[in-house]
């Protein structure tokens, strides 16, 4: 199950475990952080774009009782990986992982087939730095394959009314993010910054909407990955399962 060039990583969450490339994109903060952020709002159908190796959607299997996670990637190589991950999980009856652009979602699933959308996007507008030297990595950080702009228009298509999108991005995009939102009907709902301690400005912010939802935006306490110790936050290490 395993090629030469991977590893198989414990997340120390109900024994689950992900492959991921030795040398290569590998999942980060922000994609625990988004599952977390997004576990709480009950969902009978939950779509993961941009998912990468699977993480979002192999962590929402843990931490909800969902029964069908579906996860979309557009790199064959990495959607591979996901889905391999997923059978070594025996999630299999659970998570069902999707090779293909999400700008072609509506085609693959229907319009208005979910009732939650998790989404860990690229950060990075196109033209706003170098490209990595990695093909994946480079689609990963950057608006190569998909826009903002796609990720909020697709969801709206594929969302029920009140049904919820789910994002982590970069604080520097929130008026765009606000701004798209509304754009396509989704209405701002829950908005949480995060800093990697007390004291640093945030660089990564978790975003709820509501496809059709009223107007009420409520912004929650700031969350901190290390205390001014240096230490892991009682929070992380919440959310990590390590308390």
């Amino acid at each position: 199950m395993l090629h030469d060039d991977e590893q198989l990583d414990d997340l120390q969450l109900n024994g689950l475990f992900l492959i991921q490339k030795k040398h290569g994109f590998r999942f980060g903060v922000d994609a625990v952080l988004l599952s977390d952020f997004a576990k709480d709002s009950p969902s009978r159908r939950t779509l993961d774009m941009c998912t990468g190796t699977g993480i979002v959607a192999i962590l929402l299997s843990a931490k909800t009782s969902t029964p069908d996670i579906c996860a979309l990637e557009i790199q064959p190589g990495i959607a591979d990986m996901a889905r391999r991950s997923v059978e070594y999980n025996s999630l299999s009856e659970r998570v069902h992982v999707t090779e293909g652009d999400l700008k072609d979602a509506v085609k693959i699933y229907g319009k208005g087939s979910f009732d939650k959308i998790t989404c860990n996007p690229p950060y990075m507008k196109n033209n706003s730095a170098i490209k990595n030297e990695s093909d994946s990595i480079a689609v990963s950080r950057h608006e190569l394959l998909c826009t903002l702009e796609d990720v909020i228009r697709v969801s709206s298509e594929l969302l029920i009314p009140k049904g919820r999108l789910c994002m982590v991005h970069r604080p520097s995009r929130l008026a765009d993010i606000l701004c798209l939102m509304r754009k396509y009907k989704i209405e701002p709902k829950r908005l949480r910054l995060v800093a990697p301690r007390p004291g640093k400005e945030p660089n990564l912010a978790l975003i709820e909407g509501m496809y059709y939802g009223g107007e009420e935006l409520r912004v929650m306490s700031q969350l901190y990955i290390f205390d001014e110790n240096g230490n892991y936050s009682e929070e992380t290490d919440r959310i990590y399962g390590r308390r």
